[in-house]
This record gives structure tokens, C-alpha cells and sequence, in this order.
């Protein structure tokens, strides 16, 4: 059974046809459950009604297909349960869509993030009964198939549409990571060379192209035959027959000339080879001969081996859109970095979710981004036109015109917004009844620096030191680093600016200092690294300071810290290298020093770590994630996350009170002070400051001085006594809306 379930979830992802992985499936799944019929229905929510897609042992008439309503019958109870249904003695009577006997039956719902798409079932017109092997099985290949039918949907309607000639307004629903609305051409980066993942892509220039085919078909040959080299000691001489099939493959004329031949189709090299070896893949995958099927693995990692030297030895310039949308299965920094800042519109992500750090940077920049679009057919959008509604998460493929021009309204209305908003620049963030909230602006890149500067921004709130790190190809030198701090710290004096010690690991990895873990979040990351590397933490400490001299204007901040032994430790290092530079003659005040709050370790340890340190800044994304145990990188379980959770606002009015039970300041400086619906609480639970990207520091200057502190711990008080985060949220926008700010809740809403 297992090893049949891997073969179908195989030939699931190589075969783009969805008529033909149905078919495929019920022919082998009644195959393997000794069944008189199996059949697949999906739904039709238009209707609603469920629709036989696929079907074996019975005939299927695609003209005159068979609809039955979600209500009826067995497999209608399949639909009402939500779960297997097994009966082995079924009623004489019972209503069977066919309208044949049937005295065994087993349905399964075929289900994908809560969403019904339709039902698997196999049944016997004589008695028997499916054990509990098979129903597993079928279960399972459910649970593999719904994604599969939901990113072909996605994929059907594309084609659809081009073949029509015709917008049809397909939507995909991801996480919004970053709010706004990106209108733009979509440009697939292909980070991945897995055959399912290579992107349909025309070109320009088809003898460079076969050009390029040859070279890394090439490569690809003689890689193999140094393999064989190295490895043929150890080898006997059955195994040594792997590589001989590999060579023969890359020899053969035939596979050669069927790339080529797709490539002078218009198709890029990669495009070409994916499709040709998932014919080659698919192919041995059906066959009867056991040796042959074991062989499709080979084919796949051969056609893996020729896409990596597509990618990585052939270098090629991207021509990128006056309006760009970056889709991939996953989007790096350095993506962003390769597109003009100009021309970037916006970002889809098939995983992670909106408090990845991708996410984070796009929010920083203020560009709209959407994350765990799972179902997204990559291979088809290169260069389709599509909307990212950073909002809501949705993602409009091939937008109908009325879809379009709505969304071009709103994105209107939102620059509106933006300028309307510029009179509050000069203005301080102080609510109706005179109480008075600092905000600072969070950064990791020079860029965001003039932003900050130009909206009055009181101060660095947060500069994440890894951005200097991340696109080095080394660890950066004392001077490299105080060159970077000091340019910063002159820029904002003599206005504060909180440095954070290098917070590596977790979602945050360094090319030239790799980290792998099964648990990264739970693992070496934050402090724990620079107190296990006192090189490291000793450079960077020490370029701050140096940077600080003649200004004054730093603070040091220390991340990730679980137990106050960790705070002795690095203050003990810190003063250390101060008086090593005062010994040096030069004169200069020692800077604060303060803990990132993240962990609930830290919540419990408030009083202490605030009697240590000057001040305390909670991290509310991590702080968040670890309390509620969501990983908040997985696009799975990102709906879990919100920091409206009663436990988390909980947590932070303890740290509030802590710190100020210590006589320090406290501030907070992750997403959710940025967030305008959040920000009513943040300033009831008293926070001194609130720091957060520059594109959102005009919205919460708006609510804080729309608000009397009254009416803002009024409704802290309704917050704190309900038990569910979503209806927290919901009195936060119903209260924003009712005071004239209906425009900074949700706006993409507005455009469905």
C-alpha cells in the first residue's frame, strides 16, 4: 500500500493534466482495494453540486457529466460527516448515485485547509468489508490529493483563460505579510530545480538558449563520469550500472533532440527539460516491470542535475517590468536586492507567512507581499499579470477588467491616504487628553534611514545589525561595521538609535556561518551564539562604541535572552571592552543597555532582567510565537498566530508592569506596533514607545491622536475580559471605524 501510495502522489506532481491524475488514481485504487468502482466527485461551488470527475468500472461521459446534490445519498453523508464512512452491509435501498447494487462502501472527503473539494470512493457490488489498511489508505491519498486537485484548479483556469482569450478572475488565498496593493507583472524566480516546480517561460534568443541546454547537458555528463571515478572502488559492478544509464541518457540523440525541439517551441532550456523528463518519469512510473518503475527515480535526479547547471553556471540578466511581482516557492533577500526599487510591486510566496522575516522587510520597504499561497501554479504565471492584495492575502490571477479597476482604486485611495496623512509629520504623537507616546522607526537597511528621517521619526527603535551580515560574504570587520553605525547614529543625533546584537538563527541564517538544526527556533540562536563566540560579539560591541564616540546617541540591546546568567555575562563583556577604549585615552559615555523581551522566560523574569539593564523592548513577533507554541514561518499553521491572543496581551501587560515596578522604560518594537488596530492597547497598557516600520508610523500617530487615554484603557479593559482573539480584533476595528478611522482597517475589504 505504501509503496503504491508513493507511486500515485509521484505521478500526482509530474502530470499537470488533472483529468489525467484522476484517472490514473481510480483506476489504480480499485485496482488495489479489489473494488467493482471507484470514483472521484469534486465540487462544483458554483452550484453547489458534486461533479464525477473520474471514474473506473463505471462509464463517464464528460458531455453529459453526472451531478448530484452535496445532500444525497452515501456519498452525500461523506460530505455532511466530514470524515471516512465504511459500511460493509449496505441497505438494499440505499441511495446510490448509479442507481446499481451496492453492498460495500467507503467514502472519503477530500479536503484542503477546511475546504470541501470533493470525495474518493470505492464500493463493491457484492459483500465484503474494507479493513481498516484500506480505509487508511484511502484516507491518506485524500489528504495528498487535495492540494493537488486545488493547485491544478488554479493551473486548469489559467489555461482556460488563455485558450479564451479571456480574464476569469481566479483567486488564491495566501497570508497577507505586508499591506497594500501590488497591480504588476508577475516574474517567477526559480529558486528550486525540482522538475515540478520550473516555470513556463518564452525567450528571445533560441540559439543561446540550445546553446546554453548543450553546456549543461555537458557539465551534467562529465560530473557523472567523475562520479563513476571516485566512487567505483567501493562499487560493484551492479551498481556501477547506474551511472552507465545515466550516460546513456545523456548521450542518447533522442533526448537531446526532444529539449531542443520544445526549446525552438519558444520554451526556456529549463522549461524544456522539466517537461521532457517528467515524460520520461511519468512513463516508467506505469510500467509493470518493478526494475523499470525503481528507474523513474533516476531519471528524476539526472533531470535535477542538468537543471542545477541551467541555473547556477549559465548565468542570465532578468529583464525586469516597470511593475513587478516576484513569485516563488521561496523569496530571498537577495531577490529583492536584484530588482530595481523602482520597479518592484510586489511579492507571492508559496511558503512562509506574514512574520517571516522575508515578510518583515517587505513591510519595512513598504511593499505589498502575500505568503503561503501553497496552491499557486508557479509554472504558469512568468509574465501574467496579477494582483497582490497584501490585505487580505488573496492573490487575482488573470483579473477581469472589473476586478482590475477596482483594485486600482483602492491602490489609489491608499496613496491618497499616504498624502493626506503628511500634516501629522511635524505633529507629536499625543492623544486627545494631553498623554504623550514616543514612536521610533525599526530598520536593518541604510535606505530606510531618509524614510525615517523625513517623517520625524523620534528615533531608531530597532536596527537589526544582521542586514550588514547577511550580504557580506565573510563576517564584517570591526571598521566595515563602525563605518555602517557610525553613518547611522549621525544621521538620527542626537535622537536615539537601539542597535540589536547580531540575532542569527532561527529564520535568520548566514551563508558563510550556516546553522542547521531540526529545531532551529528552539535551538543556537541570539545570544546563545555570540556568548559561544565571544570573537563575534566582541567585534561588533566594539564597533559600536567606536562609532558612538562624540554622539552619545547609542543603545545596545540584547536579543533572545532566557535567564538573567546571560545578562551578566554580556554586560560583563560590554564593560569590558568600554574600558579597554577608555584605557586607549578617548572619552566617551558608556551607552544603555538594554533586553529584547521574546521569550516567556523573560515575561516571568521581568522584575529581575529590568533591575540589571536600563531598559526593556519586547519583540511581540517572537514573543508571540513562542507563547502560543505557532511557528510563525509556517504558512500550516499561520492562522493560529495573533497577537490579540488574551494570553499574549497578558504577557504584556506583566512586562509593562515589571519594568515600571523597576522604575525603566519600556518599549515595543514588533510588528504589532506598527499594526493602527493594535495600537489603542499598546498605549492603555502604558508602553513608553512604540517602534515600527517608517510606512506605518504616520497610521498610528493618526489613532494615537484620534483617542483620549480614557476611551484607549476603556476598551483594553472589554479587550482584556474576552476569551477570543478574533472578537478582540474585531472590537479594535469596530472602535477605529466608529472614530473616523475606517480607512486603516482592512482596506483591501474593499475591493471584493
Amino acid at each position: 500500500m505504501l509503496k503504491l501510495l508513493r507511486q500515485l502522489i509521484q505521478i500526482a506532481n509530474n502530470e499537470e493534466d488533472i483529468e489525467q491524475i484522476l484517472t490514473i488514481i481510480v483506476q489504480h485504487v480499485r485496482e488495489a482495494l479489489h473494488s467493482d468502482v471507484c470514483s472521484i466527485f469534486l465540487i462544483d461551488h458554483a452550484r453547489p453540486m458534486l461533479t464525477l470527475r473520474a471514474a473506473d468500472g463505471i462509464p463517464v461521459n464528460p458531455n453529459e457529466p453526472t451531478n448530484i446534490p452535496l445532500d444525497k445519498g452515501l456519498i452525500g453523508l461523506v460530505v455532511k460527516r466530514g470524515e471516512a464512512v465504511n459500511i460493509s452491509t449496505v441497505m438494499p435501498d440505499a441511495d446510490n448515485f448509479n442507481n446499481e447494487s451496492c453492498r460495500a462502501f467507503l467514502g472519503v472527503p477530500i479536503q484542503y485547509r477546511r475546504r470541501l473539494s470533493g470525495v474518493l470512493m470505492v464500493y463493491n457490488k457484492s459483500n465484503r468489508t474494507y479493513d481498516e489498511l484500506e480505509e487508511s489508505f484511502l484516507v491518506t491519498l485524500a489528504i495528498q490529493l487535495a492540494g493537488i486537485i486545488s493547485k491544478s484548479e488554479a493551473h486548469g483556469a489559467l489555461t482556460q483563460a488563455e485558450q479564451q482569450s479571456q480574464k476569469t478572475n481566479f483567486t488564491l488565498r495566501g497570508f497577507g505579510g505586508s499591506p497594500g496593493i501590488g497591480i504588476g507583472q508577475a516574474k517567477v524566480i526559480c529558486v528550486s530545480t525540482k522538475l515540478s516546480d520550473v516555470p513556463d517561460r518564452k525567450i528571445e534568443n533560441i540559439e543561446a538558449e540550445i546553446d546554453s541546454f548543450c553546456v549543461a547537458l555537458q557539465l551534467a555528463r562529465e560530473e557523472t563520469k567523475q562520479m563513476e571515478e571516485r566512487l567505483s572502488v567501493n562499487l560493484s559492478s551492479e551498481e556501477r550500472e547506474l551511472f552507465h544509464a545515466y550516460l546513456k541518457i545523456l548521450d542518447s540523440q533522442a533526448f537531446k533532440d526532444e529539449v531542443v525541439k520544445r526549446i525552438r517551441q519558444n520554451q526556456w532550456a529549463q522549461g524544456a527539460v522539466a517537461k521532457v523528463v517528467r515524460g520520461y518519469v511519468r512513463q516508467f512510473e506505469e510500467m509493470e516491470n518493478e526494475y523499470f518503475k525503481e528507474r523513474s527515480s533516476d531519471l528524476r535526479d539526472l533531470g535535477h542535475r542538468i537543471l542545477f547547471y541551467l541555473e547556477s553556471k549559465i548565468p542570465r540578466v532578468i529583464k525586469y517590468p516597470k511593475r513587478t511581482i516576484l513569485v516563488g516557492e521561496e523569496i530571498a533577500v537577495s531577490h529583492l536586492a536584484d530588482v530595481p526599487e523602482d520597479r518592484l510591486a510586489g511579492i507571492v510566496s508559496t511558503t512562509g507567512s506574514s512574520n517571516s522575516h522575508i515578510a518583515i522587510l517587505a513591510r519595512a520597504l513598504g511593499i505589498p507581499i502575500v505568503m503561503g499561497a501553497r496552491a499557486l501554479p508557479i509554472a504558469k504565471l512568468h509574465d501574467k499579470q496579477i494582483i497582490v492584495d497584501g490585505y487580505s492575502g488573496n492573490v487575482h490571477l488573470s483579473p477581469s477588467l472589473k476586478v482590475l479597476r477596482a483594485f486600482e482604486r483602492l491602490a489609489r485611495e491608499e496613496t491618497a491616504l499616504d498624502a493626506e496623512l503628511k500634516y501629522l509629520q511635524q505633529l507629536p504623537a499625543k492623544t486627545t487628553d494631553g498623554q504623550i507616546v514616543a514612536l521610533y522607526t525599526n530598520t536593518g537597511l541604510m535606505s530606510g534611514i531618509e524614510r525615517s528621517l523625513s517623517i520625524n521619526s523620534e528615533g531608531i527603535g530597532l536596527y537589526r545589525t544582521e542586514m550588514p551580515f547577511m550580504i557580506c560574504d565573510r563576517f564584517p570587520s570591526v571598521q566595515e561595521q563602525q563605518i555602517i553605525y557610525r553613518r547611522l547614529l549621525e544621521a538620527f543625533a542626537p535622537r536615539p538609535v537601539t542597535m540589536r546584537l547580531l540575532d542569527i538563527g532561527g529564520d535568520k541564517t548566514l551563508p558563510y556561518f550556516p546553522i542547521k538544526e531540526s529545531n532551529p527556533f528552539l535551538g543556537w540562536r541570539g545570544i546563545r551564539v555570540l556568548l559561544d563566540h565571544p570573537e563575534i560579539f566582541s567585534v561588533q560591541v566594539r564597533a559600536m562604541l567606536q562609532a558612538n564616540i562624540g554622539l552619545n546617541n547609542l543603545k545596545i540591546m540584547l536579543p533572545m535572552i532566557t535567564d538573567v546568567s546571560e545578562v551578566d555575562d554580556a554586560l560583563a563583556m560590554i564593560d569590558k571592552i568600554y574600558q579597554e577604549i577608555l584605557a586607549e585615552g578617548v572619552e566617551m559615555k558608556k551607552p544603555e543597555v538594554g533586553v529584547m523581551v521574546e521569550v516567556p522566560a523573560a515575561v516571568y523574569q521581568g522584575k529581575a532582567l529590568a533591575e540589571r539593564v536600563d531598559f526593556l523592548s519586547v519583540g511581540s513577533n517572537d514573543l508571540t510565537q513562542y507563547l502560543l507554541a505557532v511557528d510563525r514561518n509556517n504558512a500550516q499553521v499561520a492562522n493560529l498566530y495573533s497577537s490579540f491572543h488574551p494570553t499574549v496581551l497578558q504577557a504584556l501587560m506583566q512586562i509593562v508592569e515589571r519594568a515600571h515596578g523597576a522604575k525603566k522604560k519600556v518599549s515595543i518594537c514588533g510588528e504589532m506596533a506598527g499594526n493602527p488596530t493594535a495600537v489603542v492597547l499598546l498605549m492603555a497598557m502604558g508602553f513608553d514607545a512604540l517602534s515600527m516600520s517608517a510606512n506605518n508610523l504616520l497610521r498610528v500617530k493618526w489613532v494615537i491622536r484620534t483617542f483620549s487615554m480614557r476611551k484607549a484603557k476603556k476598551l483594553l479593559k472589554a479587550a482584556l475580559s474576552m476569551e477570543n482573539a478574533t472578537h478582540i480584533r474585531k472590537l479594535l476595528e469596530r472602535a477605529l471605524t466608529e472614530a473616523g478611522l475606517g480607512g486603516l482597517v482592512r482596506p483591501g475589504r474593499r475591493a471584493q
